[in-house]
């Protein structure tokens, strides 16, 4: 019978199947260009952001290192439509594809709108949006004042809500262009105007809805810094419900519209007046159940607490002798701390440059003194000994024999000390040496002992 021969395949690891297509991936994907809708973003302390972009059918999962983020135009959040450029990876991990992201631009968000998110993120970061200086709203107010253009639907809405709500309210309107080139400055100085004249008691900034490059004059950075330093409230009522500008921000409040900003500052008289009566009798009746409720509760704690004096000495107790233990421990630990210091200071003390080159000087100064006191005895006894010497030189010294009366006679033309009258002839020159000088003479005669 012939045997059937079967083909083995290659069995491979899960991680060498991974590490194939890996580079499989990053060859064939080295630099792609992937549009799509941010979701899931997290940015842990790595500070790297990780996220999904998807579109209506798929989904790839993305990083954006941290070091690359500094090439960022604008903040990335979820819901936002944006172009990435960058590598396909796989995380070998998890088996995991991914897009390594290294640009990343908006989609879809014009030059305005960038203007827009950085002068927000700008004056966010600055505080100009923080809650603690937004002003509460009048209750009352006695005088509004809106900003905006006379010939606008929205002050007729305003005033059409306002009157039905609080009929006399004394509103002001300060015509301002709310629009193109200028509108910006319109807008700035009536702010100022009407914070000098302190005449109002809350400013309305108001107009209807419109594209961005419309509401532009409510993003601009002056009008935001003017509504900031306004003493008095400011309402901004910009556009429709959806539309946002940086005035809503910097505002005291913000309505999503003209009419619900006349809803929020102009009170309502009838529903005031009958809100008044309903409040009173509520006040009565909660009241006197309160009361009650109080004088029910009072008693039984009476009955559960007893005499709380008791107690109340029992914690004084307590506390006095933990005070105690701890102020022991502490002076304990001070003492304990103290005491190595001023060990590590001795210690210090001997081994520092300073004390060494002390002990070193104080030894070389007692060397010093003992090799003075050696130098001076050496020399005592080279003196004596020195003396001794002389004392004998001098008793065997010719000069101590001329001294007794003697001389020393020498030829005059050699030099030559003459013993013998033999030596010298009749005329000679001779020098006579005595004690003290020399005498020159000459040979007029001589006598030889026989």
């Amino acid at each position: 019978m012939r045997m059937q021969e079967y083909y083995t395949p290659k069995i491979q690891s899960v991680t060498d199947i991974t590490k194939s297509i890996k580079v499989l991936l990053e060859t064939g994907f080295s630099f792609v260009t992937v549009v799509g809708e941010i979701s899931n973003l997290r940015i842990p302390h790595s500070g790297h952001m990780y996220f999904t972009l998807k579109d209506q059918e798929s989904q790839l999962k993305a990083v954006l290192f941290k070091p690359q983020q500094r090439y960022l135009t604008h903040k990335p959040g979820d819901g936002q439509e944006v172009i990435c450029r960058g590598r396909i990876s796989v995380y070998e991990p998890r088996g995991e594809y991914q897009l390594i992201v290294d640009v990343m631009d908006p989609k879809g968000v014009g030059e305005l709108q960038i203007a827009f998110e950085l002068l927000k993120k700008k004056l966010a970061e600055e505080g100009l949006f923080d809650e603690s200086h937004k002003k509460s709203l009048p209750f009352f107010p006695q005088k509004i004042t809106l900003i905006t253009s006379p010939s606008g639907a929205a002050v007729a809405d305003f005033l059409k809500t306002a009157e039905k709500r609080f009929p006399g309210l004394a509103i002001e309107i300060f015509p301002v262009r709310v629009q193109g080139d200028g509108a910006a400055d319109d807008i700035t100085v009536a702010l100022e105007i009407v914070n000098e004249r302190k005449s109002s008691d809350v400013i309305v900034l108001c107009r209807g809805g419109g594209s961005i490059e419309d509401l532009w004059p409510f993003n601009e950075e002056k009008v935001a810094r003017t509504i900031y330093a306004s003493a008095i409230p400011v309402v901004s009522a910009i556009g429709h419900e959806i539309d946002y500008t940086i005035t809503d921000f910097v505002a005291d409040f913000r309505a999503s519209t003209p009419t619900a900003a006349a809803e929020t500052v102009v009170p309502d008289k009838n529903g005031l007046s009958l809100k008044i009566a309903q409040v009173a009798t509520r006040l009565q009746q909660a009241m006197r159940v309160a009361i009650n409720d109080h004088r029910l509760r009072l008693q039984l704690h009476r009955r559960m607490l007893g005499d709380p004096t008791l107690t109340l000495s029992n914690f004084h107790l307590r506390l006095d002798h933990r005070m105690n233990e701890m102020m022991h421990t502490l002076f304990r630990d001070i003492r304990r701390k103290k005491a190595a210091v001023e060990k590590l200071q001795a210690l210090l003390y001997q081994h520092s440059p300073q004390s060494r080159l002390t002990q070193l000087r104080q030894r070389s100064g007692e060397h010093s003194k003992r090799l003075q006191r050696t130098g001076n005895l050496i020399i005592e006894r080279k003196v004596a000994k020195l003396r001794r010497i002389t004392s004998l030189l001098e008793a065997v010294s010719p000069l101590a024999v001329l001294a007794r009366g003697y001389s020393i006679t020498r030829l005059a033309k050699s030099g030559e000390i003459i013993r013998s009258a033999k030596q010298v002839e009749k005329g000679d020159a001779v020098d006579i040496m005595l004690h003290e000088g020399e005498i020159s003479a000459g040979v007029t005669g001589k006598k030889i002992n026989e």
